[in-house]
């Protein structure tokens, strides 16, 4: 492929070849000097015509380029001696070959305004080179320092931190960049910390308030009974009432270690197909009793099976704590409605009564251990029973929903996913069974 220059150079060859073809040598001198002549053809046009020992016959240079050998072909070369003022020879772009009478021809066209132009873009370039240098160095700085202060204000934060408590926070410089987020991030965090050490100190003190009542009633008895003459009634009765009080201080401690056992330890290994419905109809048999001494009634609904994969001793458990809150806050022959159902791809449990209910501003509380809406704490109850259902809830994935009823309250557990097939639950019941 040949440019502009080239195509021109090939064009004017060859009709100086037609005319040395047909007419000859004399007429390719007389063409020579008439296209060297002409006014009307663009400038920096050469042309030598050489004979067979290279000395110059007609055209425009003084002598064949010592550079150029063969029988024919392209080359670029300057011209020319160099000039005193330091200046640049000429460049040209030629071709040349030998004719049938052992003559050389060549044609060639002044290509310096090129050369000026791949040197005027080599400058651009460098100049284009170094620019971006320049500014990658602006911005290298910039960044780090940026950087630099971001973890500079992280590490004065952490400081005020320990030296005050967890009521400081990273400020945001609202960019939403990396940093921002990891600020964010880290205040979330922050966040989640406070909270935990703030239910830390409601449940240290739940304890020693819920632990103080019974064994400052434990060591009165016993101070009492210590400055009195033995009597085995008096001495049976105490007893009695002294195992009573240990046992609801071990209840406490039992239901703190169930649900860390629950919340701290890798169950999930052990989870089967379960049936929420054959849960609720168990735990409904248990309570029966009870909810007959309140005169309450106790119905389950299940037109389904209900199958999620869980523990199904853990879930007893939960519904257990449900049932009995709902019969002991529910009013005295009221209803209590445990219905297990398929609902949206998933299983919807839940559990109606028709007591005072639950504030919405006490919901996210009550799932607190040791929380309680009667602050006096005078009514029987540790307030861990929801604690323990919560605990279950998110090991099995569930979510807790809590609405109100008019009067009561419904308590549902959401398990999402899709249920297992009944057949593969009649499986796993009859490997478990």
């Amino acid at each position: 492929m040949h440019t502009g220059w080239g195509r021109a150079i090939m064009a004017e060859d060859a009709l100086l070849q037609r005319t040395y073809q047909s007419a000859g040598r004399d007429a390719l001198i007389a063409l020579i000097a008439q296209r060297i002549a002409a006014d009307h053809l663009p400038g920096n046009r050469y042309y030598l015509l050489a004979d067979a020992t290279f000395a110059r016959i007609a055209g425009n240079l003084e002598a064949w380029p010592s550079t150029l050998v063969g029988a024919g072909g392209w080359k670029t070369f300057a011209v020319g001696e160099r000039k005193p003022n330091g200046g640049r020879r000429p460049l040209l772009r030629a071709r040349f070959e030998t004719l049938p009478d052992g003559t050389h021809l060549l044609v060639g066209y002044d290509i310096s305004d090129l050369r000026e132009l791949a040197d005027s873009i080599k400058i651009a370039f460098a100049l284009a080179l170094g620019l971006i240098f320049v500014l990658a160095g602006v911005a290298s700085i910039s960044v780090t320092r940026r950087t630099v202060g971001r973890i500079e204000s992280i590490n004065a934060t952490s400081r005020a931190i320990m030296q005050s408590g967890l009521g400081k926070r990273i400020p945001l410089r609202g960019t939403r960049d990396e940093w921002d987020q990891v600020a964010e991030n880290l205040n979330l965090m922050l966040d989640r910390i406070e909270a935990l050490m703030a239910e830390v100190k409601q449940v240290t003190d739940s304890v020693a308030h819920d632990l103080r009542t019974p064994l400052a009633r434990m060591r009165g008895r016993l101070e009492k009974a210590y400055g009195r003459q033995l009597d085995s009634n008096q001495d049976q009765s105490l007893i009695g009432e002294t195992i009573a009080d240990l046992d609801g201080v071990l209840r406490v401690f039992s239901s703190l270690m169930r649900i860390s056992q629950i919340e701290a330890t890798d169950r999930k290994a052990a989870f089967r197909i379960v049936d929420l419905g054959e849960v609720a109809k168990d735990v409904a048999e248990l309570f029966d009793a009870a909810a007959e001494e309140k005169g309450a009634r106790l119905t389950v609904v299940r037109d389904q099976p209900a199958l999620v994969r869980g523990d199904r001793d853990l879930l007893f458990e939960a519904v257990a704590n449900l049932v009995d809150n709902a019969i002991k806050h529910g009013r005295k022959a009221g209803l209590v409605i445990v219905e297990a159902e398929r609902r949206d791809g998933g299983v919807l449990f839940s559990i109606v009564d028709d007591g005072p209910g639950i504030p919405a501003e006490e919901r996210e509380h009550v799932l607190k251990r040791f929380y309680r809406l009667e602050q006096s704490r005078s009514s029987p109850g540790n307030g861990l029973g929801l604690s323990l259902v919560a605990a279950v809830a998110r090991l099995h994935g569930a979510r807790i929903e809590m609405l109100d009823h008019a009067p009561g309250l419904i308590f549902r557990l959401w398990f999402s996913g899709p249920a297992p097939p009944r057949e593969e639950a009649r499986n796993q019941s009859a490997i478990g069974g």
